[in-house]
């Protein structure tokens, strides 16, 4: 059984009550919140290992709540939300969402991503990994560390390190849009190619001294990415 610890935030009962029933029975501590203070404040003090979120919440759009817990935690967060947009969901992961579920859901589905949202968070370090050094930036793979040039240390979510860790492992080649959606998100997420232009663009923000005109995270367009020293 999992004994991780899930946030599931919602306004409605009926959601928090059947999640709660299904993510007991299948292992999971479940802490509930019904508006996004609550959210933030049982975030805080609860220590969750995954957080499931409504966008539309009473108090205030589930974004905020995002960026709120992305102001100090890397915690995987799993948007639930009825919006079913393109530009929702591109937003939602702009703010730093890990992945998107749009409702109706099956419990299924949902169970399968929260399991990838935990894999992906756990840290699992493998001894004599190298230190691959960009230049303007150093990946420590075996500590699951970026530092800048000047030793700053860089703060990664776990899927933007997933991305990361899997173009520097394969350094100098092409890697399929559709391989590194398999490998960082699992095999159902082949086509969510809108996930990866969010997340280049994001590692770009953290990395690149000029994102606009990136030298390391480079894109094949219409084929992949590359990472270049």
């Amino acid at each position: 059984m999992s004994q991780h610890r899930v946030l599931v935030v919602d306004d409605d009962p009926q959601i928090l009550r059947a999640l709660r029933i299904n993510l007991t029975a299948h292992g999971y501590q479940v802490l509930l919140a019904q508006d996004g203070a609550a959210a933030l404040r049982a975030a805080a003090d609860g220590h969750p290992d995954v957080v499931v979120l409504d966008l539309g919440l009473p108090d205030m759009d589930g974004t905020d709540v995002i960026a709120g817990l992305r102001g100090w935690t890397t915690v995987p967060i799993i948007v639930l939300s009825a919006r079913t947009g393109a530009a929702d969901t591109v937003s939602a992961l702009d703010a730093g969402a890990d992945d998107y579920v749009t409702k109706p859901f099956g419990m299924a589905e949902l169970l399968a991503r929260l399991r990838a949202a935990v894999r992906r968070a756990a840290v699992s370090t493998v001894d004599g990994e190298p230190v691959v050094d960009a230049g303007d930036f150093r990946v420590d793979l075996s500590a699951k560390k970026v530092l800048l040039a000047d030793g700053t240390e860089v703060h990664l979510t776990p899927t933007e390190w997933g991305v990361l860790e899997l173009l520097v492992r394969h350094r100098g080649k092409l890697v399929g849009q559709r391989e590194v959606l398999r490998a960082v998100w699992g095999p159902n997420y082949s086509t969510e190619t809108n996930y990866l232009r969010v997340y280049m663009a994001q590692l770009r923000r953290k990395l690149e001294p000029e994102p606009a005109r990136p030298k390391h995270l480079i894109t094949e367009a219409g084929m992949g990415y590359r990472f270049e020293l």
